[in-house]
């Protein structure tokens, strides 16, 4: 006999399905996966690792399937002004160089100029990394000073990653993720020849 709540004794209620409070949709297929990657990719300031994007998504993803909707995301915008690169730090949209003049008209100041001191310094940290300021000055004959290595430092592109087990247990500098970000790397393998690396990081700090 049904009591109070409308269920007959030793009748269980059916359980009511718990409605969904994520405001991210739950795409039902692969266009619709992708367009919602592209979304939060245009929007987002910062690269996105893949384990990032995977929370944006209601029902669970594997990695492999997400790694293979970036790539096909990649080649749809092959031939667009942005391109979507994979970086250190993870994924992001970037304008192509070719069209950086046509926004520098809009915004006329260039990008600071790096001394070649500064860039030798970078030079040798990025291909011989860790190295201490020490292993610098014999490779570059000079004294280095404590505001170049502050200049990389502030940019970003430099950190300590440890000291040396010597007297005095210099500082070991190497190169950051945010360094290969600004290069378009996904690691230091892939660092270009040492002569485009000045004009790569002026295309990079032309888009900040």
């Amino acid at each position: 006999m049904p009591d109070s709540t409308g269920y007959s004794a030793g009748e269980p209620p059916e359980s009511v399905p718990l409605p969904v409070l994520s405001p991210v949709p739950s795409p039902e297929n692969t266009a619709q996966l992708k367009r919602v990657l592209e979304a939060v990719l245009l929007s987002s300031q910062q690269p996105l690792s893949v384990s990032e994007l995977r929370k944006i998504f209601v029902e669970e993803i594997s990695i492999d399937v997400l790694r293979v909707l970036l790539d096909e995301l990649r080649g749809e915008w092959a031939e667009r002004p942005l391109e979507l690169l994979q970086l250190a730090s993870g994924w992001r949209f970037r304008t192509r160089a070719e069209f950086l003049p046509y926004l520098e008209r809009l915004n006329p100041e260039k990008p600071p100029k790096y001394s070649r001191a500064v860039l030798e310094t970078l030079a040798i940290i990025a291909y011989r990394q860790p190295v201490t300021r020490g292993d610098i000055e014999d490779i570059r004959g000079v004294t280095v000073s404590t505001q170049i290595i502050k200049v990389l430092e502030e940019r970003g592109w430099i950190d300590v990653v440890g000291h040396r087990d010597t007297p005095g247990r210099p500082a070991l500098l190497a190169t950051t993720k945010k360094f290969l970000d600004d290069l378009g790397l996904r690691s230091v393998t892939e660092l270009p020849p040492l002569e485009m690396m000045n004009q790569s990081l002026e295309l990079a700090d032309a888009q900040h």
